[in-house]
């Protein structure tokens, strides 16, 4: 399952980052995934900051 911030729907509130600084950083002020970490949407946490992401920006999928 691959993870992903699309930058156009992310304003930067750092939650991701907070929440599994493993798999999320942040660039230009908003939230992206770390290079080589994509592949980590099966795991729980990354789960709970794209479910808690306020502006929904964080995308796991097939």
């Amino acid at each position: 399952m691959k993870v992903s911030v699309d930058p156009n729907r992310c304003y930067g509130s750092g939650d991701c980052v907070y929440r599994v600084p493993s798999v999320f950083t942040a660039e230009g002020g908003f939230g992206a995934v770390i290079p080589g970490r994509e592949d980590t949407g099966d795991d729980p946490e990354v789960r709970a900051a794209a479910e808690g992401c306020p502006s929904q920006a964080i995308t796991i999928a097939d």
